[in-house]
C-alpha cells in the first residue's frame, strides 16, 4: 500500500456548522461576523438544527486585508476545536466549539428536539390518551394538536373546540403560530396561551384537560377549563409529567458539529502523479481512498476532488495557515502500489514508513478507534 501525505494549502475551503437547536439565530442569508468582520452567513435550516457556512475564498482573499486575516484565524480556531465567538446580523451571539454544546445569547443549549410538533404528537399520542383531552405541542416550524391529528382520530378522540393561531396545514398541524425566537419550541412565546385563538363553545366543555408542551419537553403547562371555558393552570399530574419527561429523554444532546470542506486543486494533485486527472479518476473509481489526518471524508460528486470531513475525527491542531491567507490542512491518498504506478505516481520518491520514522522527527498519535483503518 502507498499513502501520499501532504499539507494541503486551501483557499477554496469553508466550514459547515450544524447547531442543534430550535432557537432562532437569525434570518437565512444573514451575515455572520467575527470581531466585526463578515466571515460567513446563515444557510438553510435543517431538521432540529440551524446551519452556518463560514469562511471561503471570498472572505479570505476577496475582501479587505482585515477581513481575510480575521476569517483565516476564525477558520483555523474552528477547525482546531477552539471556541469561536460569532454574531449574526439581526440575530444571535454564538459561541461555537466543535463537538460541544453551542452557546446562544449566553445560554448553553442542552437538547435537540425529538421532532416537530406533529411528530411529537404521533410519537406520544397513545401515552397521553385517557389522561388529557387535548395536547398542543408548540414548535416554531409545526405546532401539533392531538385531537385533530390523525393519531388522535385513530384513538377515537373528538375535536376539543380549541383553535390555535396560525395557518392550518393538514388536520392537527399548524404553521406560523408565532414568530421565531427563544421561547417555547423556538418561538417568541413565553406564555403558551398566547397561541390559542379561540375556544369554541359546544365542542369545548368545563373540566377539559389541556396539556401544552414544547418540542423538547423543556417547557410544559397543564390547564383545566373552568365553567367559562377559561384555561386555569394546575399542577401537572404525575402520569402526564412522566410523558413530558419522556420527550426530554428522547431528545439528543445539543451539539455544534463542524465539517471542513475543501477542494484538492491541480497543484496538490500533481504532488501525487505526473498526470493529475488520473488521481481524480482513481478517487472516483474508489481505487484511491482519501482521508484528512486519517479521518474518513465524503467526496462530492462532479468534477475535481472536493471533500468534507468532521473535524472532531481529525487529530488535534490539524489546521494551520499561510500568509496568503489560506488554510493548511492534512490530506492523504491511499492506494495499492500497482494502482499508484498505473496512475503515473512518483515512484522514485517512495519511502518505506520505517525509514521515515528513523530519518525524521515524528509525532506518534493514538489512532482514533472511530475511524476506519485506511489500509483495510
Amino acid at each position: 500500500m502507498v499513502t501520499v501525505v501532504t499539507e494541503g494549502i486551501f483557499s477554496f475551503c469553508s466550514f459547515k456548522v450544524k447547531i442543534d437547536t430550535d432557537r432562532y439565530i437569525g434570518p437565512e442569508q444573514a451575515s455572520v461576523r467575527c470581531l466585526g468582520e463578515e466571515v460567513g452567513h446563515v444557510i438553510t435550516a435543517e431538521y432540529g438544527s440551524q446551519m452556518l457556512s463560514l469562511g471561503g475564498v471570498h472572505h479570505l482573499t476577496g475582501g479587505s486585508k482585515q477581513e481575510g486575516r480575521v476569517a483565516c484565524e476564525m477558520m483555523m480556531d474552528l477547525g482546531n476545536r477552539k471556541p469561536v465567538e460569532l454574531e449574526v446580523d439581526n440575530g444571535s451571539k454564538l459561541v461555537i466549539k466543535a463537538g460541544t454544546a453551542p452557546i446562544i445569547d449566553g445560554n448553553q443549549e442542552e437538547r435537540m428536539r425529538v421532532g416537530c410538533g406533529s411528530a411529537a404528537i404521533g410519537i406520544f399520542a397513545q401515552q397521553w390518551f385517557g389522561h388529557v383531552d387535548e395536547v398542543i405541542v408548540v414548535g416554531e416550524h409545526i405546532t401539533g394538536m392531538l385531537s385533530e391529528h390523525q393519531a388522535g382520530r385513530y384513538l377515537g378522540m373528538e375535536p376539543s373546540g380549541i383553535r390555535v393561531r396560525g395557518r392550518r396545514s393538514t388536520p392537527g398541524r399548524y404553521f406560523q403560530v408565532a414568530n421565531p425566537g427563544h421561547g417555547w419550541g423556538g418561538t417568541d412565546v413565553s406564555d403558551p396561551l398566547e397561541i390559542i385563538d379561540r375556544i369554541k363553545e359546544g365542542a369545548a366543555y368545563s373540566g377539559l384537560r389541556l396539556l401544552m408542551v414544547s418540542t423538547t419537553g423543556e417547557d410544559a403547562a397543564y390547564y383545566v377549563l373552568d365553567e367559562n371555558l377559561k384555561p386555569c393552570e394546575e399542577t401537572i399530574p404525575k402520569v402526564v409529567q412522566k410523558v413530558v419527561d419522556r420527550i426530554g429523554e428522547n431528545c439528543e444532546p445539543s451539539i455544534a458539529s463542524v465539517l471542513f470542506m475543501a477542494g484538492a486543486g491541480g497543484s496538490l494533485r500533481a504532488g501525487v502523479t505526473e498526470n493529475p486527472v488520473r488521481l481524480t479518476r482513481s478517487v472516483r473509481s474508489l481505487l484511491t481512498r482519501t482521508t484528512c489526518g486519517g479521518a474518513p471524508v465524503y467526496v462530492w460528486p462532479g468534477g475535481g476532488i472536493t471533500v468534507m470531513v468532521d473535524v472532531t475525527k481529525m487529530p488535534e491542531n490539524s489546521f494551520g495557515s499561510v500568509p496568503t491567507p489560506a488554510i493548511v490542512a492534512p490530506i492523504e491518498f491511499t492506494m495499492k502500489l500497482d494502482d499508484y504506478q498505473n496512475l503515473g505516481g512518483h515512484m522514485n520518491n517512495l519511502k518505506k514508513l520505517e525509514d521515515i520514522t528513523q530519518q525524521m522527527e515524528v509525532r506518534i498519535f493514538v489512532w482514533n478507534e472511530e475511524n476506519p483503518w485506511p489500509f483495510s
